[in-house]
Parts: structure tokens; C-alpha cells; sequence
């Protein structure tokens, strides 16, 4: 049976609430979010969500991994080969595990072009 957890108030409670190596990965990932123009963060689906003109990415802390999606990820690819497809719109994530570091200079760059394409193309969560 899964355990339904709360979810937590704000993305800080949320980072707060974490330990071991995924505090690091996703406190990491949040300053580098932060430093690309601060896309305003809330908590939605359990975990961290950045809009900027519709969702623009996600931090979500599991067991085993952090992934680090993007709603219009297919499209960054060029960028970052690591993102792997999968979901509805044009998502695609990749994971952190235990050991990883972040490159904040390559996470920076994903924030911003992902803020970028939703200003150009819009809201991802909307048909065009």
C-alpha cells in the first residue's frame, strides 16, 4: 500500500523536509532556477512547479532520484541530451541519483529557454 504523504506548503518547506543527498540535488536546482529569472514556484502535484506564461518545469524529490523536468523538453534537447521524453505535451525530465551533481551553469541555460519557448509558443498546457 503506498503512503499518502502531505504535501508540502511552499517549495522551501518542501526542500526543507528532504535530507540526505536530495537535499542537495534539489536545493541546487532551485538556486540555479532562481539565478535563470525566478520563475514563480508553488507546490502542485506534491511537488515543486515553476510558471512563467503555463508550468514551465518541475523538481520532484523520490526515493531513489530527482527528476528535473520540463514541459516543452523535447524541444531542449539540443541543449540536453539527458532529457528523456515521456508524458503529455512536449515533457521530458532527467534524474538525479545518489552521487550526481548539478551543473548549475547547464541547469541556468534549461530555465531559461524553457521560460523563453513558453513566452514565444505559450502556455504548453494549451491547445494551439
Amino acid at each position: 500500500m503506498m503512503r499518502k504523504e502531505v504535501p508540502a506548503e511552499s517549495p522551501e518547506a518542501y526542500i526543507k523536509a528532504l535530507s540526505d543527498w536530495r537535499f542537495d540535488i534539489v536545493e541546487a536546482l532551485r538556486a540555479a532556477t532562481r539565478a535563470a529569472g525566478d520563475p514563480e514556484a508553488r507546490i502542485k502535484w506534491g511537488h515543486i512547479v515553476c510558471f512563467s506564461n503555463g508550468p514551465v518545469l518541475l523538481i520532484r524529490a523520490e526515493e531513489a532520484r530527482v527528476l528535473f523536468g520540463f514541459w516543452r523538453g523535447k524541444r531542449l534537447r539540443g541543449i540536453e541530451p539527458r532529457l528523456k521524453a515521456g508524458g503529455k505535451y512536449e515533457l521530458a525530465t532527467m534524474e538525479y541519483r545518489e552521487g550526481d551533481t548539478v551543473d548549475a551553469a547547464l541547469a541556468e541555460k534549461l530555465v531559461r529557454e524553457a521560460v523563453r519557448l513558453n513566452a514565444e509558443v505559450g502556455d504548453p498546457t494549451k491547445s494551439s
